[in-house]
């Protein structure tokens, strides 16, 4: 499901749409879940349903020559194109229409170049408009790193050769590389079975490892690996390059344990670091370093992604509390050194601003927007749009703050008429983008209508029926910001 939120000429109007692609239109037609979910596998039950899977598709009962992803992960823009992303199928294609309503186009298969899956995080060179991309299977090559130019052409694969199959969630690209994590996250099917665990297993004996690429290389041949202490990660904040080194700005975890996430919730993550490190990968001798800059537990790093792939100096990210649930945005000043000693985030030392969002509230990741387009102003002279939901009242809505001085008032609130359910990542989408939106050449595999608003209603709304919300702070002149779209990707809970 994708939900978003236009603001045009001082007013707001907000959408939810699930994403119609093959698993979903499939499940709709048998009326209720026929896939697995990721959480599903684990332990003998786990292999169980795997060949009930599989002899199901065997028999053409359910059919998988156009994948069995949700595209609820991610979101990117490109090539004209608002691609909605999930990390084990290609991308699905979403049109968003003049009065803000967003209709599933269908899956991209870049000209049936594509063949196998599209990481939910691909990242656009905004100096080069090109996007580089990276799929991960269970069979060799284990990973494929793949080039798209300006205007949509999918180069050809560079097969990148590691171990065994493992979890690579993200990747990241500098000016003239592109870095890929080869970490001890690995897909073991047997010992699933065996040791009654979920599919991806953490090896705590193996190293880190890290791949750097020339970005435009027509082989793997010219790849350099280095090694840092056991560690996972699963969001990386930018790279860019210092003279001999490369510099990764990351969120690395310790002792991953993808238990607390099948099952009965454990509430804390307290076995748990998630902590902002910088490493540094040194192209001449081959050395490694790595420098811890925060306390637990800061992850979905974003940045201005105006310097993508180039040095920049604030990280934002969210801070997490409870397991899944976002209590704050933090802003991180790079050009500082982090306080000694600290245990925990709070500001001082590299941390210049942590927005709260109170007691009982919880949000969403937060996605900078610059004020001008460009890097001729400020690097952080913008502002921070995400998704809050009130526990105690159950109300919803977004919030936007100032990213220079992450004043505890926000600029403006758009109150929202139903919960958006917590969710992973977001996107915003400028006036120019919308303009770009070309003619798609995509495999059409849905049947384009208007579907029900997606809060577990069975009506049909109508371009007409789409309300306006009100915006009950405005303190920076929201017309400003007029022709513009938020879109958050969640997972179909129910709400």
């Amino acid at each position: 499901m994708v939900h978003g939120l236009r603001i045009k000429d001082g007013k707001a109007t907000y959408v939810s749409r699930y994403v119609k692609t093959s698993r979903l239109k499939q499940e709709e037609f048998f009326g209720g879940a026929k896939f697995m979910k990721i959480g599903d596998l684990k332990g003998l039950f786990g292999f169980l349903l795997a060949n009930m899977q599989r002899l199901r598709t065997k028999l053409k009962v359910l059919d998988d020559s156009y994948g069995t992803g949700t595209a609820n992960t991610a979101l990117v823009f490109h090539h004209g194109k608002l691609l909605a992303l999930q990390e084990t199928d290609k991308p699905y294609v979403i049109k968003i229409l003049e009065d803000g309503d967003l209709q599933t186009v269908g899956m991209l298969h870049y000209d049936k170049r594509l063949a196998h899956s599209f990481t939910a995080h691909p990242k656009v060179d905004p100096f080069t408009g090109e996007m580089f991309t990276f799929g991960c299977a269970q069979t060799s090559p284990y990973i494929t790193y793949r080039v798209i130019s300006k205007d949509g052409f999918m180069h050809d694969p560079v097969p990148i050769t590691i171990p065994d199959p493992i979890m690579m969630h993200d990747f990241a690209i500098t000016e003239n590389y592109a870095i890929f994590m080869d970490l001890p996250m690995y897909f073991r099917p047997k010992e699933m079975v065996k040791d009654n665990k979920l599919i991806f297993m953490f090896d705590s004996t193996k190293k880190a490892r890290f791949g750097i690429l020339p970005r435009y290389a027509k082989n793997e041949l010219l790849i350099k690996w280095f090694e840092l202490p056991n560690c996972f990660i699963y969001h990386n904040a930018n790279a860019w390059e210092e003279e001999d080194e490369v510099v990764l700005i990351t969120c690395r975890l310790e002792n991953p344990d993808f238990d607390m996430g099948s099952g009965t919730i454990k509430e804390k993550l307290e076995n748990n670091s998630i902590e902002l490190y910088e490493m540094r990968f040194n192209m001449k001798t081959g050395l490694a370093s790595q420098k811890k800059l925060s306390a637990s537990i800061v992850d979905f790093p974003r940045v201005n992604e105006s310097y993508t792939g180039r040095k920049q100096r604030f990280v934002y990210g969210s801070i997490f509390d409870n397991y899944a649930k976002v209590t704050g945005i933090i802003k991180f000043d790079l050009h500082a050194g982090p306080e000694s000693g600290k245990t925990k985030l709070e500001v001082g030392g590299n941390i210049q601003g942590i927005f709260d969002l109170g007691p009982g509230r919880f949000g969403s990741e937060a996605v900078f927007v610059l004020r001008e387009a460009g890097i001729t102003s400020e690097e952080d002279d913008g502002y921070l749009i995400f998704y809050v939901h009130d526990e105690v009242n159950g109300n919803s809505a977004v919030y936007v703050i100032d990213a220079k001085t992450m004043s505890a008032n926000p600029v403006a609130v758009i109150e929202l008429p139903h919960r958006v359910p917590y969710g992973f990542h977001a996107l915003f989408v400028t006036e120019e983008q919308l303009r770009e939106q070309a003619e798609l050449v995509v495999i059409s595999i849905v049947t384009v209508y208007r579907f029900a608003l997606s809060f577990n209603f069975a009506t049909d709304l109508q371009v007409s029926d789409l309300p306006q919300y009100r915006i009950s702070r405005n303190n920076f002149g929201i017309p400003k910001l007029r022709k513009i779209v938020l879109v958050h990707a969640r997972a179909p809970f129910k709400c």
